[in-house]
């Protein structure tokens, strides 16, 4: 066994609860919740241990604290790949390198930047299936007709709420972003 460890965070938004797992080499994990099963979850699938290391997490909290109060643009917090397959990892690292914040792309286009082969459905799959929303941004992957879908938080209105934090989509009369 893997004599690693992973070191937990969670960062208060407006979107409830933000959980960051990070490694030794970097953000592992985010998800829109915190609870000790998630977290044992993601150790687990991981095979680590987890460690209580403020150190460690102090990046990946002061950064996504920063772009949860629309101070922080790009993501400069190592990311750690290892729950993904190569093929989720080749999609969400084309996302993460060529769609920068206020921006989307459809999902057609995302399969075809990414030179994967896959189709269009497939690729709205790998985002739900992302292990590091936020950072790796699956919300800048919308639908030619709409939105899209998203799993994280409060599925669509957590899409729309970041794209409406990163300036994308125009606020509504009821939101305090």
């Amino acid at each position: 066994m893997d004599s690693s460890t992973v070191a937990f965070a969670t960062v208060p938004t407006r979107l409830g609860d933000v959980l960051a797992a990070v490694t030794e080499d970097g953000v592992a994990a985010t998800h829109f919740q915190d609870d000790p099963r998630l977290r044992e979850r993601i150790a687990d699938r991981l095979g680590m241990a987890v460690a209580d290391d403020l150190d460690r997490t102090a990046v990946a909290r002061q950064e996504l604290t920063a772009y949860f109060r629309g101070e922080l643009k790009e993501f400069r917090v190592p990311v750690d790949w290892r729950l993904m397959s190569p093929l989720q990892r080749q999609v969400l690292g084309t996302l993460f390198a060529t769609v920068p914040y206020g921006e989307v792309v459809t999902y057609g286009e995302l399969a075809a930047r990414s030179g994967t082969g896959v189709p269009a459905r497939a690729i709205g799959s790998i985002m739900g299936a992302n292990p590091l929303p936020i950072i790796v941004p699956c919300h800048r992957v919308v639908a030619s007709n709409g939105l899209g879908g998203f799993s994280g938080g409060e599925g669509v209105e957590s899409k729309r709420w970041l794209l409406t934090l990163e300036g994308h989509l125009p606020p509504t009369l009821d939101w305090d972003i």
